[in-house]
């Protein structure tokens, strides 16, 4: 008589872990959904969709020529344009609670020294985003629209659309935000081994001509902002190599204890 083969099924046990996770992953995304819900329901209370977009457009209305305004090409697109730009200006002020969602979800399958390495990487990785959107906003936007119209024929009439307009900013927020997160992936890659600071160090002038490279081809054709991202990325370049060592002291694995340095020569 032969052995009954095994059951190819999991057992009830094998199957709790992975449904608790799941229900720990719903109940997270809720918090993160709810988070972002509660944001968009106050701005919407105040200063409301319309109030928010015209902070929004600040910067390009007082550029424009005297007596002109923005226009709204669709139907409905004075409603939605603003009623969009209010959830994404509340998923960007709910995004430390949606990070920490995720962190949250994350952290109990981590070692302690991986812990010490995310929570300050999604801190720092947050307020430089937040610095690159508020740099683009407050400085970059007005000089830009500034150089815009002293080089625009005197014959034509601005009148820009507002969905052009918020897909144009939000680009431009987006470019300058993922620029400032330079010194993030830095530390990442001297963290896993992939450079060393003595390379980063080295490769100093390098990454100057990549910097205005990038600026020239993300940045509209102006030189206050291609010059301004790029020195900004240079900038921040120079705090990714500070910032490696530090962090590379404080989140360093046990086992790498006895090991050489982060900004130790590579080998020959």
């Amino acid at each position: 008589m032969t052995d009954p083969k095994p059951s190819d099924s999991p057992s009830p046990e094998a199957e709790q872990p992975f449904v608790t996770h799941l229900v720990e992953l719903r109940d997270r995304l809720i918090r993160a959904v709810a988070s972002v819900g509660v944001v968009f329901a106050v701005l919407a209370v105040y200063p409301g969709p319309s109030g928010l977009f015209d902070l929004f457009a600040k910067p390009l209305i007082a550029h424009l020529p005297h007596g002109s305004t923005m226009i709204a090409i669709g139907v409905i697109t004075p409603f939605l344009v603003p009623l969009k730009l209010t959830m994404l200006v509340a998923l960007m002020i709910a995004l430390p609670v949606v990070l920490y969602q995720l962190w949250a979800f994350i952290a109990p399958g981590l070692y302690a020294h991986e812990k010490r390495l995310v929570v300050p990487l999604i801190f720092i990785s947050t307020l430089l985003f937040y610095l690159g959107v508020a740099f683009a906003y407050f400085i970059v936007l007005g000089r830009l629209f500034t150089f815009i119209q002293d080089v625009a024929p005197k014959v034509i009439t601005a009148a820009p659309d507002i969905e052009s307009y918020l897909s144009f900013v939000l680009t431009l927020f987006l470019a300058f935000g993922t620029a400032f997160e330079v010194p993030v992936v830095l530390m990442l890659l001297v963290r896993f081994g992939v450079l060393t600071i003595a390379q980063l160090k080295a490769w100093r002038s390098y990454f100057i001509v990549v910097a205005f490279i990038i600026a020239a081809v993300i940045t509209p054709p102006d030189v206050f902002s291609q010059t301004s991202l790029a020195v900004s990325m240079i900038l921040l370049y120079e705090v990714g190599i500070v910032g490696s060592r530090m962090l590379g002291k404080y989140a360093r694995a046990p086992e790498d204890e006895a090991e050489k340095p982060a900004d130790a020569e590579p080998p020959a």
